[in-house]
């Protein structure tokens, strides 16, 4: 079995330790694009340009199935890529965990890059799937960058200026970006208000991971003994290491041993 996982930067890492996690045995292959990030301020049609070249990459390691482990390359590259690579390799999306945010109780705040907060994309996942659910945007300049440098005083400032526009009576928050998702716990941290409920963090990596493997027909088995090989592609060139601000996420020692997908 083989899972490949493209990003532009470092977001990956997520979605790929949850595929991890649900089948050690699983080769994986890790494409990103650090020749072309930050994707998020290009045109629609650049960020189709660079997600099909980091796929096409990914694709030519014949894998089962490629997650899209970006929401930025999922809202305008997905149709493209799925066009290009499918039905040969099923390509499956990222989409911000909303639903089962709504499904709770409480008011929602959705963390999110600015380009995405307010967007016309958020906007109507919220309305179909968030309708009479009290919900916050909350933008998040510069916390995407920070978490893909491991810049970890940048990473502080830019939680504490999310945390100080999201409500204090929210009951669950959605991490909107999947380069948030390696800093949950500590956006957990500065959200949470003493003598509240725990508050919900609902990210996307498991879903993900999980639907991958419902794709290619293929059921979790983390009991399983042979651990997977890892390939690592930086724009499309093999590496022999993960980037190094990768290993400053638990994520991303999980997966350190890059060897070579068979």
């Amino acid at each position: 079995m083989k899972i490949a996982l493209m990003d532009s930067g470092i977001g990956l890492i997520a979605a790929a330790a949850a595929v991890r996690r649900l089948r050690p045995d699983a080769d994986l292959v890790l494409s990103s694009d650090p020749d072309g990030m930050p994707w998020g301020p290009r045109s629609s049609e650049g960020i189709v340009e660079r997600a099909l070249i980091v796929a096409e990459a990914a694709a030519q390691h014949r894998p089962d199935a490629l997650i899209v482990a970006c929401n930025t390359a999922t809202v305008h590259a997905l149709p493209a890529l799925r066009a290009r690579l499918e039905p040969e390799i099923p390509v499956i999306g990222t989409v911000p965990a909303i639903k089962p945010a709504a499904a709770g109780t409480g008011p929602v705040a959705i963390w999110a890059t600015p380009a995405t907060t307010g967007s016309p994309y958020q906007r109507g996942l919220i309305r179909d799937f968030a309708d009479g659910v009290e919900v916050t945007e909350v933008p998040c300049p510069g916390l995407a960058d920070a978490v893909e440098y491991a810049d970890e005083d940048a990473i502080d400032e830019t939680i504490a200026a999310a945390a100080a526009l999201t409500p204090r009576d929210v009951s669950a928050v959605v991490l909107g970006c999947t380069h948030y998702e390696l800093v949950a716990e500590r956006i957990r941290a500065a959200v949470q208000q003493p003598g509240t409920p725990p508050l919900v963090l609902h990210g996307s990596a498991g879903a993900v991971a999980a639907q991958a493997l419902r794709r290619i027909g293929a059921g979790p088995d983390p009991e399983a003994g042979t651990q997977g090989a890892v390939t690592v592609l930086l724009s499309g060139r093999p590496s022999t290491t993960l980037l190094t601000p990768a290993l400053a996420y638990a994520e991303g020692r999980l997966l350190q041993a890059v060897s070579h997908v068979r």
